[in-house]
């Protein structure tokens, strides 16, 4: 499997739609959560939207490979429905989560996931993507920010880390380091 992780407004999405445009044997994993749909995201396509209620009783259920509280009562995990369904198509399950859950997705699957961090240029910059994405209100903005100068301390955690501080570059290096990986596999 293949693992994309970055603070918020790193670009980790961007990177993400790419390698799924490029033919390698991918699929995106849909990841659950307990927040709302933000701008035209839909249920099943970008995530499965799910209640707080709902996501504790999957806990309970065990149905989740691994699953965070992000934020109180905001919760982000990766259904183990999720992946068998990609395995049973025969391609590699492609995770967009967040830090911690890269890091948890990683010490389970050990060398038969590949872990990718994506480095913004500056936590500035960061700051400033996602003030021009225009979908969190100030003080959203400010947690993410705040959060995503911790994640960064994190980064060694990773396999591979990409700085994405230049588009095309950053596209080039995790297409080059995924098909390495699924060329060893």
């Amino acid at each position: 499997m293949i693992i994309v992780s970055a603070p918020s407004g790193a670009g980790k999405s961007t990177l993400v739609n790419y390698l799924l445009s490029t033919g390698l044997p991918l699929e995106f994993s849909i990841s659950a959560t307990s927040r709302q749909p933000r701008g035209q995201e839909k249920n099943g396509r970008e995530y499965y939207f799910l209640t707080a209620d709902d996501f504790r009783k999957g806990i309970e259920n065990n149905e989740f490979v691994e699953w965070e509280e992000v934020y109180k009562d905001h919760f982000y995990g990766t259904l183990k429905s999720e992946v068998k369904r990609i395995w049973d198509v025969g391609k590699y399950p492609l995770f967009d989560v967040d830090v911690k859950g890269g890091i948890n997705l990683k010490n389970i699957f050990g060398d038969n996931a590949l872990s990718i961090f994506i480095m913004p240029p500056s936590v500035e910059e960061l700051e400033k993507r996602l003030r021009n994405r225009a979908t969190d209100p100030e003080d959203k903005i400010r947690m993410r920010v705040d959060k995503a100068a911790e994640e960064i301390t994190l980064a060694e955690r990773f396999d591979e880390v990409i700085i994405n501080n230049d588009l095309r570059k950053a596209c080039e290096a995790i297409a080059k380091a995924v098909s390495g990986f699924i060329d060893n596999k």
